[in-house]
């Protein structure tokens, strides 16, 4: 990416929209503890973990076109190379924490290095057999990972308190939702978009496709990595099921229900699926046939997900008051 596109990062931003929404929506946010029990923040926690990832691959797929299956993955590059630093050579916390999101980075450039040069399925195919190949790695070198006997990582906070942990994990969400709408208000924005809606037109304008690609896929992976350390941190237990392929389904349905390609698609989802998750696992198996059984009612209803219903009622509403 030429240094000529990076430094208009933010030119088009309206930051006083920004700072006016940061206001209406952070001091709700911030208020939550004070009415809510543990257990609560601790699910909106969760949930705001995956709105990191949600964005993050929203970002890659929604935008780009980049239909990656490897995000979960790259949760827990970040969250294993934060925890093995520190469960092996003791590195603090300022040093592993960083090291993770730039593993992750690092990871992301060089898979994207290998697979986006391919189309459609076989991008698919090749991130999910990365995402199981690094499964079985975990699982299998229990010796240095500890594998499914869980691998114990210091707290970030010295506690598990949730209300600590609420407050970092929105505060990061909200920071990469920023992001993630300076860079789309950006040339670089542009020029993803261009790709995601046609590549070779965009080939034959002179973008570098593959480059704008690259971008989007290494950054979209950092975003993933810096998620999956503060989640690491967290549960001070890692264990091979954080790159479970159910991880990544539940990030495409958030992405899906918010409206993939819409900004705040992932922000309207991901809290209350995560609630819905967590309430129906007292159903055991039979939770999974009702997750299921609702995805598909609310795509059938709403095929564009909730940012697209809540932009279809925000239209009708114009219209009635000029009306």
């Amino acid at each position: 990416m030429s240094a000529g596109l990076t430094k208009e990062l933010g030119a088009f931003v309206d930051w006083r929209r920004v700072a006016l929404v940061a206001v209406a929506v952070g001091l709700p946010l911030a208020a939550v503890p004070m009415v809510t029990g543990e257990f609560v923040l601790h699910v909106l926690t969760i949930g705001a973990y995956y709105t990191i990832l949600a964005v993050s691959w929203n970002l890659l797929a929604g935008f780009t076109g980049q239909f990656s299956l490897a995000q979960h993955a790259f949760a827990a590059v970040g969250a294993y190379t934060s925890g093995l630093l520190v469960y092996h050579l003791n590195t603090p916390l300022f040093v592993s924490i960083p090291a993770g999101v730039l593993a992750a980075a690092l990871g992301g450039y060089l898979l994207g290095r290998l697979v986006l040069r391919m189309r459609t399925i076989y991008l698919s195919i090749a991130t999910w057999a990365f995402a199981e190949t690094y499964r079985i790695v975990l699982t299998a070198a229990y010796e240095f990972t500890r594998g499914d006997l869980g691998l114990s990582v210091p707290s970030l906070y010295g506690n598990v308190r949730p209300i600590n942990y609420y407050y970092t994990f929105v505060a990061v969400a909200a920071l990469c939702v920023l992001l993630t709408h300076v860079i789309l208000r950006s040339p670089i924005g542009y020029f993803m978009r261009a790709v995601k809606d046609d590549q070779l037109r965009a080939e034959s304008l002179g973008v570098d496709t593959t480059r704008v690609k690259l971008f989007a896929f290494t950054l979209s992976s950092a975003m993933a990595g810096l998620g999956g350390v503060l989640y690491a941190h967290y549960v001070l237990t890692l264990t091979p099921a954080i790159v479970d392929f159910s991880e990544m389904a539940r990030i495409i349905i958030i992405v899906v229900i918010g409206g993939m390609g819409y900004f705040i698609g992932p922000v309207l989802a991901a809290p209350p699926i995560n609630f819905l998750s967590t309430y129906l696992q007292a159903y055991g198996e039979w939770s999974l046939v009702l997750f299921a059984a609702i995805v598909i009612v609310v795509m059938r209803s709403y095929p564009a997900g909730l940012a697209g219903l809540l932009e279809s009622q925000l239209r009708r509403w114009r219209r009635r008051a000029k009306l």
